[in-house]
């Protein structure tokens, strides 16, 4: 215990001690709500260094960490040996500069596997089909009942359910309808009859 304390405490460790003394804090305001863990995405960006594709201030937690256990590391062996005076000091800078690289190594393959957590852009929402032509599957659709086919801007379609207040028997299965609102509580959306005559961005 006495070994890695002291090590911990003397550089080239203390440097990394430091700042994981930080990041812990930092960790900790973020768990009881004072900071936001997303809180510096707009000031710094890592994809340049390899560290993108996932909040700043998980890569620089990852980053802090690893390089303080190498360094930890390189400084418990550096401490076993019999150098002193100019010998042990460049040993110690060996470490600092081994540590450096080591930890960014370390950062990059650690950050794979949590790149998925964070996806670049939010996922599909539902509101996105708002304002969106469907095919009506059902053969009604009224206040109760009702689903039709929506296809998503990637290509992909989509099974919802539709509600109407007045039943028209131009939303039977097989003609389209306009989604043009979304009930978050019912989760269905309100769907009207859509005549592409009427719309305008269609030219005839």
């Amino acid at each position: 215990m006495n070994e890695f304390i002291d090590t911990i405490s003397r550089f080239p460790t203390v440097v990394f001690t430091a700042a994981l003394a930080v990041v812990l804090v930092f960790w900790v305001l973020v768990l009881i709500g004072i900071t936001d863990a997303d809180g510096f995405e707009a000031d710094a960006d890592l994809g340049g260094l390899g560290l993108g594709g996932v909040p700043v201030t998980v890569a620089v937690s990852v980053y802090v960490t690893t390089g303080w256990l190498a360094s930890l590391t390189g400084g418990v062996l550096v401490g076993r040996t019999d150098t002193t005076g100019v010998a042990h000091a460049a040993l110690v800078l060996l470490v600092l500069a081994a540590a450096l690289p080591a930890a960014w190594g370390l950062t990059r393959l650690l950050l794979r596997p949590l790149r998925a957590l964070f996806p670049d852009e939010p996922g599909p929402s539902r509101l996105d089909f708002v304002g969106s032509t469907c095919t009506i599957r059902t053969g009604r659709v009224d206040g109760r009942f009702g689903q039709a086919e929506v296809v998503a801007e990637d290509g992909s379609t989509a099974i919802v359910q539709v509600r109407t207040s007045d039943p028209d028997p131009a939303l039977s299965s097989g003609r389209t309808g306009l989604l043009y609102a979304y009930d978050v509580a019912g989760e269905f959306f309100w769907v009207a009859p859509f005549d592409a005559a009427l719309d305008p961005r269609i030219r005839p």
